[in-house]
């Protein structure tokens, strides 16, 4: 399991947990919602975490938005 303070959205010090809780909070069900969302921007600037994620270690978005649909976090 990841730590949920892992920082996913580094251009927008967002953290898994950060992002979990924008997903939860707005009902978003596919990563063009969370993209396109003005509440609580990601993945706008650098756009590392859409796909192998800032560091490399593949903690994207994409997988914060599956953890969620699977009430993993």
């Amino acid at each position: 399991m990841i730590d949920i303070e892992t920082e996913v959205c580094v251009c927008n010090s967002l953290s898994v947990k950060d992002i979990a809780k924008c997903i939860k909070k707005n009902n978003f069900t596919t990563l063009q919602e969370l993209l396109e969302n003005d509440i609580c921007p990601m993945g706008d600037k650098c756009e590392s975490c859409h796909h192998e994620g800032y560091h490399n270690d593949g903690i994207n978005l994409p997988m914060v938005l599956s953890m969620v649909e699977k009430k993993l976090i």
